[in-house]
């Protein structure tokens, strides 16, 4: 295993910030070669992918004629976070040179097919195919054979099935306490709930001086614990668990004192680590009887008994890639009868992140296989104890499963609650860990059987069979008609043209989405259904355009049924635009963000990185209560708190001027808290350049 040490790494980054003063004398087309070397030196001698990137996404953009430079920033889009922007980079190419990669119309669908633009991602896909059908005998590098893309096309399909019928659960970011800025994933509990032990690659608090040769930390295995229904913030299990290279935790027993451990030795096996009186875990030691090998055990869990084991393997004679197998421990306490759990559960693709439910028939995984809308999406399958067979396996449906990867599902006793790792819009970082709740409880949500998507070629495995999904609606009660809201975007100047928008809404406590169906002309109808009133938030996005999240409370469905219109006027990305980051929150009298703050954080950051010409002013404001002096320098911590977020995800920091106007510039009077002195403490930006 490489250590890197982290001076080096940080050196060579800085370096194209050192010739900052020599490079803006310089033509953007230089700079952006010189950019790119640094890249290209960085990858020659690490594995750092986003510290590339990001030195790549300027060498684009500085010169958006490079192609290498263009293909390279989508690329590596693909291969890291915010995949969906890889498509600014790839049309790039494809319109300069569509020759330059055979495949750049099946990358183009991908990345729209991660930002579940479906419809244009078919579109690619298909253009791809029609290229294959015309050169059936290219055998470059560049190609992406017909049974992948036909794959791709059937996730799409799933994806636009689902995503018209979204089931009725909030899935809520954990909290600031267990995530971080870096990934946060395979979490477990105990049966109280009162515990959570997960894997993260944060800097805080990590036991290794040195970084992997991605740079980032190695693995470490976290823990925290519940009281008065908060989480305390989460802290680094210890050296006796943890050691210098990568440990995940990948299961724990209902009394919370076995914690099963994935060590990437020999292939990667599974260790245990019991609890000792005082608290603390012993050091770990190898599973007995036969379930590790020379090949990788992955994930597993273990029966409330403690007699039975699932787990993850890609060893021989399994159906490819990753395979579920079950054990049972013997009289001597070994693990052993390891079987297969057959072509009912496995596919020819990877099947992981596995759990098995306290009822001990209820069995929920992920899986890159069977009827899912990319990557891995979560399923539930149940045992039948008299015939000893399993069911067909079900999608729990979106918003649960998007079009990344959803994994390490683990649910609660009473069902009524899961948690799982994901990559989501309001995340602080990379990935994150999510509570999902629904009242109905989980595994008796209802399925609703849907038709299978027309495919245009029928793919040859059997991995896509299942055509049955979760979707749990809130149903309408008897007698009442559904509140139709009606959204239209528009051009602000004119207040007519219609602008193709990105929009959404959710609960605004919840997160719980609303359905809605384009009307065309930048009209959509969302449907509420709910017979109560209820806060929600309407999120509105377009290219070149300020986003907006605003704050709404809707009436809920009634007798008459009603209908309300809104019109959304969205404001070019012009110099001298003012917006107010009106869901941003700090913790009182701090310049530290609650965790409900990262969805503008992140639309903010995403609106920078679309448009790489703004320079902007973060200006932080206070209310009238507390001295000049120090209103003065809360605003300002607070500006740069924001503006330090957004330079962690790669944005420049030249294009980000942090300043504090105190209690100067009051939107209303500071006499009333609600309408007045809540209005004034605000962080807003004010583009400066574009």
């Amino acid at each position: 295993m490489n250590s890197i040490p982290r001076v080096l790494i940080f050196l060579a980054l800085l370096l194209p910030f050192f010739t900052t003063t020599v490079y803006s004398q310089q033509d953007p087309k230089e700079i952006a070669r010189q950019y790119m070397e640094q890249a290209e030196l960085i990858m020659a001698e690490t594995k750092a992918m986003d510290d590339a990137r990001e030195l790549m996404v300027t060498a684009a953009d500085q010169d958006t004629t490079f192609i290498k430079a263009n293909y390279e920033a989508g690329h590596m889009h693909l291969l890291t976070v915010g995949k969906d922007r890889a498509v600014k980079y790839f049309m790039r190419v494809f319109r300069q040179d569509p020759a330059y990669r055979f495949d750049i119309e099946y990358l183009i669908g991908r990345s729209y097919q991660y930002g579940e633009n479906f419809d244009k991602a078919l579109e690619f896909y298909n253009l791809y195919k029609q290229k294959l059908a015309g050169k059936p005998n290219y055998q470059g590098k560049d190609k992406i054979d017909l049974p992948t893309v036909d794959r791709a096309i059937f996730e799409c399909e799933n994806g636009k099935e689902f995503v018209a019928s979204p089931g009725n659960f909030s899935i809520v970011n954990i909290g600031r306490e267990i995530n971080s800025e870096y990934e946060d994933y395979a979490p477990v509990l105990n049966e109280n709930e009162d515990e959570i032990v997960f894997t993260t690659r944060r800097r805080e608090d990590n036991l290794n001086e040195n970084v992997f040769e991605d740079n980032k930390p190695y693995e470490d295995i976290f823990i925290a614990k519940k009281t008065g229904g908060t989480w305390s913030y989460a802290k680094n299990l210890g050296p006796v668990v943890n050691t210098p290279y990568h440990e995940s935790s990948v299961a724990l027993s209902a009394d919370g004192n076995t914690l099963f451990i994935f060590n990437d030795e020999g292939g990667g096996d599974i260790f245990y680590s019991e609890r000792q009186p005082g608290g603390e875990f012993s050091a770990k030691i190898p599973l007995p009887g036969i379930i590790n090998s020379s090949f990788e055990e992955k994930s597993i869990s273990i029966s409330k008994d403690e007699k039975t084991l699932y787990f993850s393997s890609n060893r021989p004679g399994g159906f490819g890639g990753l395979d579920i197998y079950k054990a049972t421990k013997d009289s001597k306490g070994e693990w052993t009868n390891v079987k297969n759990l057959g072509p009912k559960i496995n596919t020819e693709m990877d099947d992981d992140g596995l759990f098995i439910d306290y009822d001990d028939v209820t069995l929920f995984f992920s899986s890159k296989g069977r009827k899912g809308m990319g990557g891995f999406d979560v399923f539930k399958a149940t045992l039948d104890p008299k015939t000893n067979e399993w069911s067909e396996p079900v999608n729990l449906g979106y918003p649960i499963n998007t079009p990344d990867d959803d994994i390490y599902f683990v649910i609660t006793k009473d069902a009524k609650r899961a948690y799982y790792s994901s990559v989501r819009e309001d995340g602080m970082g990379y990935t994150d860990i999510y509570m999902i709740t629904i009242p109905e409880g989980i595994k008796n949500t209802e399925p609703v059987v849907t038709k299978p998507p027309i495919e245009p070629t029928q793919p040859t495995d059997t991995t896509t069979t299942p055509v049955v999904v979760v979707a749990q609606k809130t149903p309408t009660k008897t007698g009442l008609q559904p509140l139709k809201y009606l959204v239209s975007v528009v051009d602000a100047v004119d207040q007519t043209t219609p602008l193709p928008a990105k929009v959404k809404l959710q609960g605004a406590r919840d997160n719980v989405i609303v359905p809605f169906t384009p009307l065309g002309d930048g009209v959509f109808e969302f449907n509420i259904t709910s017979d109560k009133p209820k806060d929600y938030r309407l999120s509105v996005e377009v290219e070149g355009y300020v986003f907006q999240n605003l704050n709404i409370r809707l009436e809920g469905a009634s007798k008459q049924g009603k209908t309300i219109n809104r019109t959304v006027a969205m404001r070019k990305l012009v110099a001298g635009v003012t917006s107010i980051l009106r869901n941003i929150y700090f913790d009182f009298d701090k310049a530290t963000f609650k965790t409900e703050s990262y969805t503008e954080l992140n639309k903010l950051e995403a609106m920078l990185s679309q448009n790489q010409n703004i320079i902007m002013e973060i200006a932080g404001h206070t209310d009238a209560v507390g001295t000049k002096e120090y209103n003065k320098y809360l605003s300002v911590r607070r500006a740069q708190a924001v503006k330090d977020y957004l330079t962690k995800k790669g944005i420049n920091t030249r294009r980000i001027k942090a300043v504090g106007y105190g209690k100067s510039k009051p939107l209303a009077s500071n006499d009333d808290e609600r309408g007045g002195r809540e209005l004034n403490r605000r962080v807003e930006f004010k583009v400066l350049q574009n």
